[in-house]
C-alpha cells in the first residue's frame, strides 16, 4: 500500500472514528435518560464508575502495549506469524490482571449495600469475563487495523453497541429487580457481539479472491491461532522488548486518563449516588466539547502545522503566512470565547430545567444542577484551551514539546491531589473546580507562549479573547433576565411556566446573536467563508478541476527539484480544499488581461475580435484594423 493510499485510509478511519464516538455518546446519552426512570442513581454510580473502571482498566492494561508495539514502525517488516503469537499473549496477561483486579474489587474496595444494590460480587466477575471475551478478538483487531479494514471496525462496534442498548432497555423494563445483572449481561453481549463480528468476517474473508488480491498474510482461519514455524523463534524478541517498554508506560497513561474515577473509587470521596450523578453530568457536559470544540481544534491544528514552520520564530517565517495564521487564531479565539460565554450564561439559568427534563427529580433534586452550572463555566475554559494549545503544539519545536510533556505530567499529578482535597471539602463540585484550575494553568502557559511568539511582530491575535463591549453587555443583561426568570417560573409551577422560562431564554439568546452579527463583523465573515462552506457547499467538477490546475505547478516544481524522472502524479486534494474553489477564483480583484480588454472593447463597438483560425489574418490586425478584402 502506497503512502498516499495509507494517508487516505487513515483519514477515512479517523473520520469514521469521530462518527463512532458521536454515535456512542448519543446512544449513551439516550440510554442513561431512559434507564434513570427505572433504576436508582446509586445503581448508576456502581455501574458507570466502579464496574466500568474495572472493565476499562483490565482491557487497557492487557492490550494497549501490544497494540502500540505491533502497529509501530518497528513492525513495518513484520513477520505476521510472530506478531500473531505475540498478540495471543494479551489473553493470559488479561487473565492475570483479571485475578488481581477482581480480588481488589471484591475485598479491598468498599462494597455497596447489598439491600439496595444486590449482586455486586457476581457482577464484578461478569464484567471481568466480558473484558476477557473482548481480548480474544485482539489478534483479529490488529490485523484489521494494520490492513485498514475500515468498514469492519465501524460495523462491528456499531452492532455491538446497539445490541448492548437493546438488552439493557428490554431487561430494565421487564425485570428491573435484577439490578446489576442487567448491566453485566449487556456488557457481556457487547463483548460477545464484537468478537463474533470479527470472527465471522475473517472466516468469510480468508481464502477469498479479495484476500489473494490484497496479498493478505494469513490464508486460513487456523493460521490465526498461535503456532510455531520451523527454524523461526516463537516471538520476535525486538517487538517483545518494545511491548514491555510500552507496557511500563501504560500504567501512567491509564492513571492520568481515568484519574477522576480512581479518586472516587479508591478514596471514597463520594458515595455511589453522587458518583452516578457526577458521571451523568460529566457525560452531558463533555458532549458539547466533543461535538463543537474538538472538530475545530483538530481541523485547525492541521492548518497551523502546515502554515507555520515548527520551531522557527516569527521573524524567520513567511510574513504573509504569519499574517494569515494570526488572523485565523484571533477569529478562532473570538469564536470559541463567544460560544463558551453563551453556554456559561444560559447554562447557569437552565441547568435545573435541563436535568429535570433529562433525568427527572432524580437529577434535578440534589447536587445535579450545581454540578451542571459549574460544568457550564468549565466548558468556557475547555474551549479556550483547545484553540490555544492547538496553535502552541503546531508552532513548538520538538524539544519544546518534550519539555511541555513534563509540565503536563506535573499538572496531571497536581490535579489528582487537588481533586481529592477539593472533593473532600465540596463534594462532586470539587472535581469540576480541580479541572478548572488545571485548565486555567494550561491556558496561562499557552497564552504566554503565544504572546512571546508574536512579540516581535505587529500581530496581536490574543485580542480575540476580548469580545466587543456590546456583546458583553448583552450577555450580562441576558444573565440577569434568565436568572430572574428561573426564580419566578422554574421549575415547580408546571409546564406552562416552564415554557415562559424557555421563551425568555430564547429572546435573550436571539438578542445576543443579533448583537454578535452587528458588532463582530470580522468573525461573521470568517465563519461564513471558512467554516460554513465546509458543510453547506457541494463539490462540483469545476471546483475539482480548478484546484487540480492550481496545485499541479507546485507538484511539478517539487518533482523537478528532486530530480524525479517518472511521470508526475496528480496531487491528492482534500474535499475541504476543493469546496468553493471555483467561486473564489479572482474574487475581489480586477481582471488584468490584454485579451480581456480587447474583448470588452469589441463588445462596446459591436464587433467581433479576430480569430486565430481566420485565413484573412496576417498577425498584426486588431478588431479595429481589419485587412482589406481580396479582390
Amino acid at each position: 500500500m502506497g503512502s498516499e493510499d495509507v494517508l487516505k485510509s487513515a483519514s477515512t478511519l479517523a473520520s469514521y472514528n469521530v462518527l463512532l464516538q458521536v454515535m456512542f455518546r448519543v446512544l449513551t446519552f439516550l440510554l442513561n435518560a431512559f434507564t434513570l426512570r427505572f433504576v436508582s442513581k446509586e445503581l448508576t454510580g456502581v455501574v458507570n464508575v466502579r464496574l466500568m473502571l474495572l472493565y476499562s482498566t483490565l482491557v487497557f492494561l492487557s492490550r494497549e502495549a501490544f497494540r502500540r508495539a505491533c502497529l509501530s514502525e518497528e513492525g513495518a517488516g513484520r513477520n505476521w506469524r510472530q506478531v500473531i503469537n505475540l498478540l495471543w499473549l494479551t489473553f493470559p496477561v488479561g487473565c492475570v490482571w483479571g485475578v488481581v483486579l477482581v480480588c481488589v474489587w471484591w475485598w479491598l474496595l468498599q462494597a455497596p449495600d447489598p439491600e439496595s444494590i444486590p449482586h455486586y460480587v457476581p457482577a464484578v466477575g461478569l464484567f471481568c469475563l466480558a473484558a476477557l471475551t473482548e481480548l480474544l478478538a485482539e489478534p483479529l483487531w490488529v490485523l484489521a487495523h494494520a490492513h485498514m479494514f475500515i468498514r469492519l471496525k465501524v460495523i462491528a462496534e456499531s452492532l455491538a453497541m446497539i445490541a448492548k442498548c437493546l438488552v439493557t432497555v428490554v431487561m430494565v423494563v421487564s425485570a428491573p429487580q435484577w439490578g446489576l445483572y442487567i448491566f453485566s449481561a449487556a456488557q457481556c453481549v457487547y463483548a460477545g457481539f464484537l468478537l463474533l463480528c470479527y470472527v465471522l468476517y475473517f472466516v468469510r474473508f480468508l481464502g477469498s479472491e479479495e484476500a489473494e488480491k490484497k496479498l493478505f498474510p494469513v490464508n486460513h482461519i487456523k493460521d490465526l491461532l498461535p503456532s510455531r514455524v520451523d527454524h523461526e523463534p516463537l516471538l520476535n524478541w525486538k517487538l517483545t522488548t518494545l511491548t514491555w517498554s510500552f507496557f511500563k508506560q501504560s500504567f501512567l497513561k491509564q492513571i492520568l486518563t481515568e484519574g477522576e474515577r480512581y479518586v472516587m473509587t479508591f478514596l471514597n470521596v463520594l458515595n455511589f449516588g453522587d458518583q452516578g450523578v457526577y458521571d451523568i453530568i460529566n457525560n452531558l457536559g463533555s458532549m458539547v466539547a466533543r461535538f463543537i470544540f474538538l472538530p475545530i481544534e483538530e481541523s485547525f491544528y492541521v492548518f497551523f502545522a502546515k502554515v507555520l514552520e515548527r520551531g522557527q520564530d516569527v521573524q524567520h517565517q513567511k510574513q504573509e503566512e504569519v499574517s494569515m495564521a494570526a488572523e485565523v487564531l484571533e477569529c478562532l479565539l473570538k469564536l470559541v470565547v463567544l460560544i463558551g460565554l453563551i453556554i456559561t450564561v444560559f447554562g447557569y439559568a437552565y441547568s435545573h430545567l435541563a436535568l429535570d427534563i433529562y433525568g427527572g427529580e432524580l437529577l434535578s433534586s440534589g447536587a445535579g444542577p450545581a454540578l451542571l452550572r459549574c460544568y457550564s463555566c468549565y466548558v468556557l475554559l475547555l474551549a479556550i484551551n483547545g484553540v490555544t494549545e492547538c496553535f502552541v503544539f503546531a508552532a513548538m519545536s520538538k524539544e519544546e514539546v518534550d519539555r511541555y510533556n513534563l509540565v503536563m505530567l506535573g499538572l496531571s499529578a497536581s490535579f489528582l491531589l487537588l481533586s481529592y482535597w477539593l472533593t473532600w471539602m465540596l463534594g462532586g463540585v470539587g472535581f469540576i473546580l480541580a479541572n478548572c484550575c488545571n485548565m486555567a494553568l494550561r491556558i496561562t502557559h499557552s497564552i504566554v507562549y503565544i504572546h512571546r511568539y508574536f512579540l516581535q511582530s505587529e500581530y496581536t491575535p490574543l485580542w480575540g479573547l476580548r469580545p466587543h463591549t456590546a456583546v458583553i453587555i448583552a450577555l450580562g443583561v441576558s444573565s440577569i433576565l434568565t436568572i430572574c426568570s428561573e426564580s419566578m417560573f422554574c421549575c415547580e409551577g408546571g409546564w406552562l411556566l416552564r415554557l415562559v422560562h424557555v421563551a425568555v431564554g430564547t429572546v435573550c439568546l436571539l438578542g445576543v446573536v443579533i448583537t454578535v452579527f452587528l458588532t463582530e463583523t470580522k468573525l461573521v465573515q470568517f465563519v461564513r467563508t471558512q467554516l460554513l462552506p465546509k458543510y453547506s457547499k457541494k463539490l462540483t467538477k469545476m471546483d475539482y478541476l480548478y484546484v487540480q490546475f492550481l496545485l499541479m505547478p507546485s507538484k511539478l516544481a517539487d518533482s523537478l527539484k528532486q530530480g524525479e524522472e517518472e511521470e508526475v502524479k496528480r496531487p491528492e486534494v482534500k474535499a475541504e480544499d476543493l469546496i468553493g474553489a471555483r467561486d473564489n477564483l479572482a474574487s475581489g480583484t480586477e481582471v488584468k488581461s490584454k485579451t480581456f480588454e480587447v474583448m470588452q472593447e469589441c463588445e462596446r463597438a459591436g464587433k467581433v475580435a479576430p480569430s486565430i483560425f481566420s485565413k484573412a489574418r496576417s498577425g498584426s490586425e486588431t478588431a479595429f484594423n481589419k485587412p482589406s478584402k481580396k479582390k
